[in-house]
């Protein structure tokens, strides 16, 4: 693959951002990589990850002349960040979710537009070839009228990263953009992605263990959706840090059966109206690396072609803006309507 892209600038060097590096180097050894991070690489990491640069300053950064980045410090910290870096005409792509709030993510999408940057939101799991047939399955009518959507997501937080304490982890500080919401908001993606635009929430969003953390650890939710036939379709969606049999799944009822993505095993599976068991329809099961090198090539060739992300800036305010519609609907105990 011919490309313009001779540096790449990576804004964090925890373990998505070292995964970057790595599927960065592997896929195009010849572009230099440049590290920004608030303090020093220390010469192992350099020579280890094979990086060009490792700087402390956005200015240094930008100094490199790097024509893509990609965002992978803390949530809180993206804006601030993109904005100086889409005014110097710098390709982004921004891992999820793309801020903690909606403060300043239409400006960045403005800047972005106006400087002609391709501004990508790393949803990485729109990658999987299981969630990409499950949603093949239901365009095609495999079901029928779709009835009921049921969505589940969870993992015990202590047990994400067994060789870090937890407690000092993105996912469980509120200044660092923690919680169930924001961590697992790859579900409220990919639902909008298969289902379409959300016209309201209603939610409990709460600290039910005794984890030491200051966020929220479990969230239970309905989400109605815009309707088109008279009908309207709503999803429940139960997003936790608390239990122990990990799990990731999403049940799709309708008029002719069941269709279920199971994110963990790479299946896609269907129970016809009238049926006795389960038929596969996919079973895959790609490297872990798989999506997040999809995800890069796809970000690389948008840059390539001039063409429109994947994954738009858009798409992740649209995240963003219904996890702060899913808080306010918690702590007012009421249905919360989306802006359309």
């Amino acid at each position: 693959m011919s490309h313009p892209i001779k540096t790449v600038l990576v804004v964090g060097l925890g373990s998505i951002g070292r995964r970057h590096v790595g599927i960065i180097k592997e896929l195009f050894p010849e572009i230099n990589i440049v590290v920004l991070r608030h303090r020093q690489c220390d010469k192992n990491d350099i020579d280890a990850l094979g990086l060009y640069k490792c700087v402390t300053s956005i200015d240094k950064a930008i100094e490199t002349n790097p024509q893509a980045a990609i965002i992978a410090n803390p949530a809180t910290k993206h804006i601030e960040v993109a904005e100086q870096l889409a005014n110097k005409g710098i390709h982004l792509l921004i891992e999820k979710p793309i801020s903690d709030s909606s403060m300043g993510v239409q400006a960045l999408i403005n800047i972005c537009h106006q400087n002609n940057v391709v501004l990508m939101t790393a949803y990485n799991l729109r990658f999987l070839p299981s969630l990409i047939e499950f949603k093949k399955q239901l365009q095609a009518n495999k079901i029928g009228n779709i009835y009921s959507v049921r969505s589940e997501v969870g993992q015990y937080l202590p047990s994400w990263r067994i060789d870090k304490d937890y407690r000092k982890s993105v996912s469980s500080q509120k200044k660092m953009g923690g919680g169930v919401l924001l961590e697992l908001s790859h579900e409220i993606d990919y639902i909008l992605w298969i289902f379409g635009p959300i016209k309201w929430v209603k939610s409990h969003v709460s600290k039910q263990s005794d984890l030491d953390i200051d966020v929220e650890d479990s969230a239970n939710i309905i989400l109605g959706f815009k309707s088109n036939d008279g009908r309207e379709l709503t999803a429940s969606l139960n997003m936790d840090f608390i239990r122990h049999d990990t799990i990731r799944k999403c049940f799709v009822i309708g008029e002719q059966g069941t269709l279920l993505w199971n994110g963990i095993s790479g299946k896609v599976e269907y129970f016809a109206k009238g049926g006795k068991d389960w038929e596969t329809i996919l079973s895959s099961s790609p490297d872990r690396d798989y999506t997040y090198t999809e995800e890069i090539k796809s970000f690389f060739s948008s840059i390539e072609s001039n063409g429109l992300p994947y994954i738009s800036g858009d798409d992740g305010m649209h995240v963003v803006s219904i996890i702060e519609a899913i808080k306010k609907s918690s702590n007012t105990n009421s249905i919360v309507y989306l802006q359309t």
